[in-house]
């Protein structure tokens, strides 16, 4: 029995998950639509991060916007789904991240802002 079992989320996974978008604008229109369509509970973008990678055979520097998203595991599908529709980048970064525990009135949150 996990954490979450042990304070009364039997059925319910919860995951952060995190992409970057290079352009704020972006950034502030997935996170209003998949808060607004009740894929994600809260999705915070915190700018001005620097990002390095290959892409096509160079190494890459640019200033992106991560956004952590955060829902329940049963809506994954759906939300990488969504935020592939609205990225601006051929390869979106969309990663999940398991919660192993958290504040128990704030998981209630996410439940009911999720449903």
């Amino acid at each position: 029995m996990n954490k979450l079992q042990k304070i009364g989320f039997m059925e319910t996974e919860f995951i952060v998950v995190l992409t970057t978008v290079e352009n704020f604008l972006n950034a502030h229109q997935i996170s209003k639509i998949l808060v607004t369509e009740r894929l994600a509970a809260c999705c915070t973008i915190i700018q001005n991060a620097t990002s390095f990678f290959e892409w096509e055979g160079k190494i890459e520097e640019r200033k992106e916007n991560v956004v952590l998203i955060k829902t329940t595991k049963n809506k994954f599908e759906a939300l990488k789904k969504r935020i592939k529709e609205l990225h601006t980048d051929e390869v979106p970064e969309i990663i999940s991240l398991k919660v192993d525990d958290g504040l128990k009135s704030y998981l209630d949150w996410v439940v009911a802002s999720t449903k």
